[in-house]
């Protein structure tokens, strides 16, 4: 079985939240299987800067549809959005 890998576009709650923290509890929301392999900053606007983690998940898991809700379920995380998807 392959894996894929799914840059997730990850949008804080608030601009004060601290980023650190935040993707610590995004690491331990992970469904079983699957992983961080590094994570992005950028700013958007006003002082609020979005993760860009790259998960990956074995293929055929249902992609990423768990890491998404899983994501949205965390403390601090306003919306989840897949920015591209691809097999490894």
């Amino acid at each position: 079985m392959g894996k894929v890998a799914a840059k997730i576009k990850v949008m804080p709650d608030s601009p004060e939240i601290d980023l650190d923290a935040l993707q610590e509890r995004l690491e331990s929301a992970l469904p079983e299987g699957a992983k961080i392999n590094g994570v992005e900053r950028e700013d958007v606007a006003f002082g609020l800067i979005a993760l860009y983690p790259t998960v990956i998940v074995p293929d055929g898991a249902g992609g990423t549809e768990t890491v998404e809700e899983n994501f949205l379920d965390v403390d601090g995380v306003e919306s989840v959005g897949v920015e591209n998807v691809g097999r490894i």
